[in-house]
């Protein structure tokens, strides 16, 4: 962690585009106790709808965070707003898509500097425990994930990958790169996921012109993919490169057998996982929908934050809202060549598993 005062100060510099109004020092009091009275009110429930976590999870969080250099390193200036109220803060930010940075200021009675400068804070601190949180499966856990695709009808399989745009604002730098083919400014998550929704990889940063199979390809789970997968695979969609640790749908051109065609089916049923990972994620923390900071470097913190997050609190009963118009709905589309400019060869390698993998299925 070097020099993390210097980091954190340069970065919530970039934080918007209004400077004079964004940084304004003077306090407009509103809510004055909500963090003493109003909070502690709460039940299990209100806690989960305003805040996206359990108090239990949230208080744990605040714990290690005091405790660690983010917050004793600032302690001295910010010593009025304890890790619990800068953790609050923070998750009341994350889980609330329409309020403004002067809004948020003014629940929590705090400057909106102070503001900036809690959420890249906690954004850092939560982003740095990733190695600790995001993990591929241990031997034991792989063998209960195989085991839950193989009930559902696809032996191997350890995981589902897809990838997902965050809405950003224009950035300052190159622009253009980052309009995605829906036309708006986005940069790119890809994300794997196991039979419980937890993520187990996660590759953030490249700008939304970029296509999924390049994505995935500079990603160092594409590099180190046999290492961890050795005879089994992750499910894709045709937006992927066929491997032999991870397979995707045929290519539909109306000329698919009864088996290949099955495969397909059975592929985009056991998909649905990835699509309902990214779907929580989003709901739960719904500043991800369009995320309203300025350098990328704090915005991929940020997403990466989220996605700690996601796993600390997946035993949350925190309710799914499968109607919910804003969450990105991807499903498996079997005929993606549109999507494909590039229509790399598929690997000989990954097409004589794939083979294989269609006979055990039509069994």
């Amino acid at each position: 962690m070097s020099d993390l005062s210097t980091e954190i100060e340069t970065s919530a510099s970039s934080l918007s585009d209004s400077a004079e109004e964004l940084l304004e020092d003077r306090v407009r009091p509103k809510n004055e106790n909500y963090f003493n009275q109003t909070i502690p009110q709460y039940n299990a429930q209100e806690f989960l709808e305003h805040f996206r976590i359990s108090r239990h999870v949230a208080n744990s969080i605040a714990e290690e965070f005091q405790n660690s250099d983010y917050y004793k390193r600032h302690a001295g200036c910010y010593g009025k707003l304890s890790a619990l109220n800068q953790t609050y803060i923070f998750l009341w930010f994350v889980g609330h898509q329409t309020a403004s940075f002067r809004d948020v200021a003014d629940r929590f009675s705090i400057t909106i500097s102070s503001l900036f400068r809690v959420i890249q804070r906690v954004s850092y601190f939560l982003s740095n425990l990733s190695p600790q949180i995001i993990k591929w499966p241990t031997l034991e856990e792989k063998n209960e994930i195989e085991s839950h695709f193989r009930q559902n009808g696809f032996p191997g399989v350890l995981g589902v990958i897809d990838g997902t745009h965050i809405k950003i604002d224009k950035p300052s730098d190159d622009p253009d790169s980052y309009i995605n083919r829906k036309g708006f400014y986005s940069i790119q998550v890809q994300l794997l996921c196991d039979h419980q929704l937890k993520i187990r990889d996660v590759f953030i940063g490249y700008p939304g012109s970029v296509h999924d199979s390049r994505v995935f390809r500079s990603s160092p789970l594409c590099q180190s993919l046999l290492e961890k997968c050795h005879d089994l695979y992750i499910l894709g969609d045709s937006g992927y490169p066929l491997l032999p640790n991870l397979l995707t749908p045929f290519k539909d051109r109306g000329q698919l057998t009864r088996a290949q065609s099955n495969y397909n089916v059975k592929l985009s049923k056991n998909r649905y996982l990835i699509e309902h990972c990214i779907g929580l994620l989003k709901q739960k923390f719904r500043q991800l929908f369009h995320v309203k900071l300025r350098s990328i470097i704090s915005i991929a913190h940020l997403i990466r934050a989220c996605c700690v997050l996601h796993n600390m609190a997946l035993m949350d009963d925190f309710h799914y809202e499968e109607n919910d118009n804003q969450v990105e709905r991807v499903f498996p589309v079997l005929n993606m060549d549109e999507n494909d400019p590039d229509e790399e060869p598929e690997d000989r390698n990954g097409i004589h598993i794939r083979n294989r993998v269609v006979n055990i299925l039509r069994q």
